[in-house]
């Protein structure tokens, strides 16, 4: 149980770190990258399954 934990908190510390990362770029440096602010969520989402 503790271990479901600590990878639950570290998986929800990755999608943070995500969003608010991506968050801060401006939609031109977003499009320059490939990604569309609608889809910030949903990176965020695999990145923090690809923490377990």
């Amino acid at each position: 149980m503790m271990f479901s934990l600590m990878r639950f908190l570290r998986a929800r510390r990755a999608y943070w770190s995500v969003v608010q990362e991506l968050s801060t770029y401006s939609d031109r440096e977003l499009h320059d990258i490939g990604i569309d602010r609608a889809d910030i969520h949903e990176i965020a989402r695999l990145a923090s399954r690809e923490q377990d």
